[in-house]
């Protein structure tokens, strides 16, 4: 009873398994539907590139603006960690100057 069951489920799934020329067929279909479909509704086609179109030049203006931000902030960076190290030398040559001159004056 059970066996009879399973079988005649399995024969109700339709199988998955599709052959090349099966899976163009049904891409080409889908192309034609959406044709027919933008040709019917140019002005819902319309509205989709306007806001898509929109919305993918706003990301790419916002992207172009944040590496041109990025750029920059790597720039002063460089020139911070330049500047703390040209002030770190100095600071440690004249500590170097002061300990040495201390050192002759003791020994005077």
């Amino acid at each position: 009873m059970a066996n009879e069951e399973q079988q005649k489920a399995e024969e109700q799934q339709p199988e998955m398994k599709t052959s090349p020329i099966d899976w163009k067929g049904r891409v080409e279909n889908k192309y034609l539907e959406l044709k027919e479909h933008a040709e019917t509704y140019p002005y819902v086609w319309a509205s989709y590139i306007v806001v898509y179109g929109g919305v993918a030049l706003w990301t790419g203006y916002r992207w172009r603006k944040l590496r041109k931000t990025e750029t920059r902030v790597r720039g002063l960076q460089e020139r911070l960690r330049k500047l703390v190290e040209a002030e770190e030398a100095v600071a440690s040559s004249s500590s170097t100057a002061q300990i040495e001159k201390s050192a002759t004056n003791k020994s005077q």
